[in-house]
């Protein structure tokens, strides 16, 4: 069996009003600006969104049985969650991509079932993420 694998990456900035308190999902936006009801929200002005991952992720993030591994990086503080994919993710919202614990899936979600969210995330990185300097880089890798 040939081991399917694409690598995505995404360039997001961190944002003064991040919180990373939601229990069960965590967000990545295009968007400039938070709200302090974000607390699902760790990074802001991303390079991309759901729908600008590339086809070839999406098809291998499709397959069931796909593993999604996310490593959130800001300076020297590195965060991995593993998730899975699903057959039913559309990849289609315009500014946001979501991880979840849970398995609802909607046009933001990229992957489900993940072993952490928001609140799970090291106080060093929420840190990172308080910066609006601060640089994130956030690796998306689907296997199948």
């Amino acid at each position: 069996m040939s081991l399917l694998e694409e690598i995505e990456e995404i360039i997001a900035f961190g944002h003064k009003l991040v919180k990373s308190t939601h229990k069960s999902t965590f967000e990545v936006t295009r968007e400039e600006h938070l709200t302090e009801r974000g607390d699902c929200i760790i990074a802001v002005k991303a390079n991309k969104a759901a729908r600008d991952l590339s086809w070839s992720f999406k098809e291998i993030a499709r397959k069931t049985g796909a593993k999604i591994t996310v490593i959130i990086e800001a300076g020297d503080v590195r965060e991995v969650v593993r998730a899975l994919g699903n057959p039913n993710l559309t990849f289609t919202h315009p500014t946001d991509i979501v991880v979840r614990r849970s398995s609802y899936i909607c046009s933001r979600t990229i992957a489900i079932r993940a072993d952490k969210a928001a609140c799970d995330f090291s106080r060093r990185l929420i840190e990172k993420l308080r910066n609006p300097e601060e640089k994130v880089k956030i690796t998306l890798i689907a296997k199948a």
